[in-house]
């Protein structure tokens, strides 16, 4: 979902000029004293301390070895409502590797991040009223009487306008968040809303295609299972560049062809 798997020249530059897929973007780094500080607030222990320790998480900021942690568990919990709060930057990745035991923690510009809606127990953190505020560009005013502000220059008072609601709301908001390429390894991501109501009725012990009729035209999938997924895509075809995904359909294409049309396409 990070580069476009069709958008690549032909001959010898093939594989190494890459295109970006259409909702991925670099990022641009922000300081990493604030996530320092709530680390030291939240437990973070001293190396030399607990330098023979073999059950503790090592803890890393933007590679650099900062200290180790006896709960890394609630603490990416934690970090992770902080940033989807907005508290701390959308664009710090948390990386948890159980195996290694270490928490990696990156604020750097640089790293290729891509936006995916945020699943809890098997539902949308995305509502009807998030897609509502959208389309009208800002939140329903609030019940009760107006609220009224003054102009500093003129000291007129004025009534408040509706709350704009824009793209970077929905982050503040909790709906949708952004995951860098290593953060993606740890999370489990569905395809469709639609495999989330299938997870739901298998979680209840429900065949999902039980009482479905049978449509010759539907997609064969592999056998489901109850997966928890903590994450979906905004839309599979994100996975592509701008130029091939102005090709129509091109899941119908062989490969090569979407490649040559990719390319011809800037041409045109």
């Amino acid at each position: 979902g990070m580069v476009c798997p069709a958008e690549t020249p032909e001959g010898q530059a093939c594989g190494l000029v890459k295109n970006l897929a259409l909702m991925a973007t670099i990022s641009v780094g922000s300081p990493s004293a604030p996530v320092i500080e709530f680390l030291e607030e939240w437990g973070l222990e001293n190396l030399e301390e607990n330098a023979h320790s073999t059950n503790l998480t090592k803890v890393f900021v933007n590679g650099v070895w900062m200290g180790i942690h006896r709960d890394p568990f609630n603490l990416v919990r934690t970090m992770r409502t902080l940033r989807r709060r907005d508290d701390i930057s959308p664009e710090v990745s948390i990386v948890r590797d159980i195996r290694e035991r270490e928490l990696r923690i990156y604020t750097d510009a640089g790293r290729v991040c891509r936006p995916l809606f945020i699943v809890e127990d098997h539902e949308l953190k995305l509502k009807r009223e998030h897609i509502k505020w959208l389309q009208q560009k800002h939140k329903d005013p609030e019940p009760g009487p107006p609220i009224m502000i003054k102009d500093p220059q003129t000291g007129e008072e004025s009534e408040k306008g509706p709350e704009p609601f824009t793209w970077h709301s929905l982050v503040k908001a909790g709906a949708i968040e952004y995951l860098d390429a290593e953060e993606e390894e740890t999370v489990m991501i569905c395809m469709t809303p639609d495999d989330l109501v299938e997870s739901r009725l298998m979680r209840q012990g429900l065949d999902p295609r039980a009482e479905s009729d049978f449509d010759p035209a539907a997609r064969l999938k592999s056998v489901s299972t109850a997966h928890t997924w903590t994450h979906c895509e905004i839309h599979p075809s994100m996975i592509l560049g701008i130029c091939a995904s102005i090709i129509p359909f091109p899941d119908h294409n062989q490969s090569p062809r979407n490649t040559y049309q990719s390319a011809m396409g800037k041409q045109a």
